[in-house]
């Protein structure tokens, strides 16, 4: 008496080599946001960077900017994501990913600080009213006024877009959508030289001094290189608001 037969289901390859070319591209980024985010969370709980017995207390400064340059960053998060999901070029998707990692991560570490120093996450009474020269910094890192000072609080910050670009930018689509990023995304970092140039000289942790002079450097070389990004594309750089 010979054993029943199997009955097996063959494998639909054309199915299976389908669903391997599907891009996945929104799952990456909230799979890299998600981890981000969960650093900055555990980031809180680690000790901070700063020995109190070698380093003065936070100033108005290391304050200001970690609450500013937290927000100025928020939105350039929000910009890489919308690209690095709905472009289809790589060089711009590469940029975007680069550029949502580093500053999610920065982020994270300002957040930190913050509320280990007992300090809101976010000034309400406005932006960048800690580039005085009244800011009460002990001046650790030399008394250059090459940086401008502001007269108070401002409404809003140099470089951000407005809630009618981010609308347009998350219509946009291929070419479209690749320039508006680098354009938007340009005269956001541009904007946020100011800043960051003014900590990394009258901040008085070296936390706050050295973040805010790697940040500068590190936008500086993608400005450059978005500024040849938009050359590359017949297109020209937004002036600064």
């Amino acid at each position: 008496m010979s054993a029943p037969e199997e009955n097996t289901v063959e494998p639909d390859d054309t199915a299976s080599e389908s669903s391997a070319r599907r891009p996945a591209g929104a799952v990456l980024v909230l799979g890299a946001i998600g981890l981000l985010l969960l650093g900055a969370v555990a980031g809180v709980l680690l000790r901070m960077p700063l020995e109190k017995n070698a380093e003065p207390e936070p100033s108005a400064v290391d304050i200001g900017f970690s609450q500013d340059m937290s927000a100025h960053h928020a939105q350039a998060v929000d910009m890489a994501g919308v690209a690095l999901i709905a472009s289809t070029d790589n060089d711009v998707r590469r940029l975007a990913y680069d550029i949502l990692t580093t500053q999610q991560n920065q982020i994270g570490r300002m957040q930190a600080w913050l509320q280990l120093w007992g300090e809101s996450n976010q000034n309400v009474d406005g932006y960048m009213g800690w580039m005085t020269d009244d800011h009460g910094s002990t001046g650790h890192h030399g008394g250059s006024t090459a940086e401008p000072a502001m007269p108070g609080p401002m409404q809003s910050m140099p470089g951000m877009a407005s809630q009618e670009e981010m609308t347009a930018l998350r219509r946009s689509t291929g070419p479209a959508l690749d320039t508006m990023f680098l354009q938007l995304m340009l005269r956001h970092h541009q904007g946020g030289v100011p800043m960051l140039d003014y900590a990394a000289e009258h901040a008085d942790t070296t936390a706050v001094r050295t973040l805010a002079a790697t940040m500068s450097k590190t936008q500086e070389g993608e400005s450059q290189l978005m500024t040849t990004m938009l050359a590359a594309r017949n297109a020209t750089p937004l002036p600064l608001s």
